[in-house]
């Protein structure tokens, strides 16, 4: 497997981030997309020769926090460690941007989602943002080991 930086552009990488939003619609009908900050940096998972799984990292408005946006695997790759290795892999370059801690928001009918940011050490918080009044929302937090 490898794990690299892509541009917000990037063919394969548009790809997955239209199934992310295929499969969210699915699951939570189709509220639209939360926007992505225009410094977002993407990580892409390579498996097989091809783009399995991704991943954000966003600027949080407060400086020494980042966003996760965009964590996606396709159906077919799952349960082979790809969402673990490039959650690994956006934590590493958070550290290496500064951020003190990552936050993120997913969704209660994500079950095998929350159970993997609870594996690598995401604790429950309040929701923020647009996620104050979402019923459906669950917001984690992790600090980084720097």
């Amino acid at each position: 497997m490898l794990i690299e930086e892509r541009h917000p552009t990037d063919r394969q990488l548009a790809v997955l981030l239209d199934a992310a939003f295929g499969e969210l619609v699915n699951r939570y009908g189709a509220e639209g997309r939360s926007p992505v900050h225009g410094d977002a940096r993407f990580l892409v998972a390579g498996m097989e020769g091809r783009a399995v799984g991704c991943g954000a990292l966003q600027p949080s408005g407060d400086s020494s926090i980042g966003e996760l946006k965009r964590m996606y695997v396709e159906p077919a790759f799952r349960g082979r460690g790809i969402g673990g290795a490039v959650l690994a892999g956006l934590e590493k370059l958070g550290a290496d941007i500064g951020y003190l801690k990552i936050r993120l928001a997913t969704g209660v009918r994500q079950p095998e989602a929350i159970a993997l940011y609870e594996r690598r050490g995401y604790r429950l918080i309040e929701p923020y943002g647009k996620y104050v009044n979402d019923t459906l929302a669950r917001c984690y937090q992790k600090t980084l080991a720097i």
